[in-house]
């Protein structure tokens, strides 16, 4: 045993070391010597340990062929059976177990547990604390599993951090990857750029990447689809393939499976939507009976919209509150909020209107009632047809994205209605002008007349012959 455990062809520099360490005054060995040290600052103790040691130094093995195979490499520690058993070359490793990094043939790995990091050959800066940690590494480098079967399948993927039991337990070539929790990620295969945070965090993906997941079971379910973020207890639970959404909040967007670039923020916002897409939601509740439609937005707590409609926006906090000093807000088919604006400083081209809002003398007025997907209680409506008025004058018209008229200029329509009340207004004026002009003259030719009339009264009166007396002979 002495022949098989000895230093053979010790370096100069080894000697000198040992030479100038026994001539300081102040070092004492000690005696009798301790059991397993030996030259090169070496350490083994065990069946077969340190077996094949050749000019490596600073090497301890501490177990039955514990680094049996290691000829040059340095600054290892081996404790357990097995543990670095084939290491060669290998320098400055650590494993502490039964098998731990048993075929490692690399540097600047550190395992723990039994069976850790087993497999490795040549994957370097590797750290795996826990039975099976990293069992079947064999050339990936710059991974760290923390946990029973932390990243036990892994082979080729590097740069993963799993920290739980059975974290990232599947992973074989997936690379960047942190999984934080018991089981998180473990059903992830090649997917890459996830983090995972929390007990059953993305515990389904397979090969979906860049997600981050937050709370336990956040993306639970989720197998291949890729840039979502969840945040909360089951947050995006039942996503399966769905992309590029956000959920923040317990139960947000728990039940959504195919649906992408959705945005939920708030307790169970955005609850059942499934498959609808392009929809935010932030508040408690916001969007919660929402389930296939798209492109809707709701703000505010318990704005929960209807199952399946689209392009809806409910804001809480508007309906039954006064602004009276505000002003209306209007939108365009880009869905851009906006006010209209009176000050000269924002006009060009400033001139009367004269007889431009003579086109709405043409318009149509028309009762009507929305369609039931409208308005379920078909209200009565008074208003006009935006084709009707896009044949009397197309600048009344709003359009939408695709050119077809859509609604009507309602605000411009006043503003011709002003200007027409005030022309017929002015007419009036004009007229009444005219009356009392008239009135003037008539009420003068009347007076002119009454003096005429006098005046033929008195000259009729003086042409009358006097009174004659008849004297009575009775």
């Amino acid at each position: 045993m002495n022949r098989l455990i000895q230093l053979k062809n010790t370096t100069p520099l080894i000697l000198l070391a040992l030479v100038c360490c026994s001539l300081v005054p102040t070092a004492q060995a000690l005696t009798p010597a301790p059991d397993g040290g030996y030259p090169g600052a070496s350490t083994a103790e065990g069946d077969n340990a340190l077996f094949s040691l050749t000019t490596g130094i600073a090497d301890t093995a501490v177990g039955f062929d514990a680094l049996y195979d290691n000829t040059t490499g340095s600054w290892n520690v081996g404790i357990g059976a097995s543990a670095l058993a084939s290491n060669t070359t290998g320098q400055q490793n650590t494993a502490i177990g039964t098998e731990a990094l048993g075929a490692n043939n690399a540097s600047f790995n550190s395992a723990l547990g039994f069976r850790a990091l087993l497999m490795n050959t040549t994957g370097f800066h590797l750290t795996a604390i826990g039975a099976a940690a990293l069992r079947n590494n064999t050339v990936a480098s710059d991974n760290t599993a923390i946990g029973a079967d932390a990243l036990r399948n892994n082979t080729r993927g590097p740069s993963n951090t799993a920290v739980g039991s059975s974290a990232l337990s599947s992973n074989t070539v997936g690379n960047d990857n942190t999984a934080t929790g018991d089981s998180a990620l473990s059903s992830n295969t090649n997917g890459f750029l996830n983090t995972a945070t929390g007990s059953r965090a993305l515990m389904s993906n397979t090969g979906g990447g860049s997600n981050t997941a937050t709370g336990d079971s956040a993306l639970f379910s989720n197998t291949i689809g890729a840039q979502n973020t969840a945040t909360g207890h089951s947050a995006l639970f039942s996503n399966t393939n769905g992309v590029a959404n956000t959920a923040t909040g317990l139960g947000a967007l728990q039940s959504n499976t195919i649906g992408h670039d959705n945005t939920a923020v708030g307790e169970i916002s955005l609850l059942n939507n499934t498959t609808g897409s392009d929809n935010v939601a932030f508040g408690h509740l916001a969007g919660h009976n929402a389930t296939t439609g798209s492109n809707n937005v709701y703000i505010g707590a318990n704005m929960q919209g209807v199952a399946a409609e689209n392009n809806a926006c409910y804001i809480a906090s508007i309906f039954g509150q006064t602004s009276a000093d505000g002003i209306p807000v209007l939108i365009n088919a880009d869905n851009k909020l906006g006010t209209n604006t009176s000050s000269k400083r924002f006009k060009d081209s400033i001139k009367p209107m004269d007889k431009a809002s003579e086109a709405i003398l043409a318009l149509k007025p028309v009762t009507f009632r929305y369609k039931k997907e409208i308005d379920p209680k078909g209200a009565p409506q008074f208003g006009l047809v935006a084709e009707d008025v896009e044949k009397v004058t197309p600048d009344l018209v709003v359009r939408d994205k695709e050119g077809k008229p859509y609604s009507v200029r309602y605000d411009q329509v006043n503003a011709m209605l002003l200007n027409e009340f005030l022309k017929e207004h002015r007419k009036v004026e004009k007229l009444e002008a005219t009356v009392a002009e008239q009135q003037r003259d008539f009420e003068a030719a009347l007076a002119e007349l009454k003096g005429q009339i006098q005046k033929v009264s008195a000259q009729l009166e003086l042409s009358r012959p006097a009174p004659k007396t008849v004297k009575n002979t009775d």
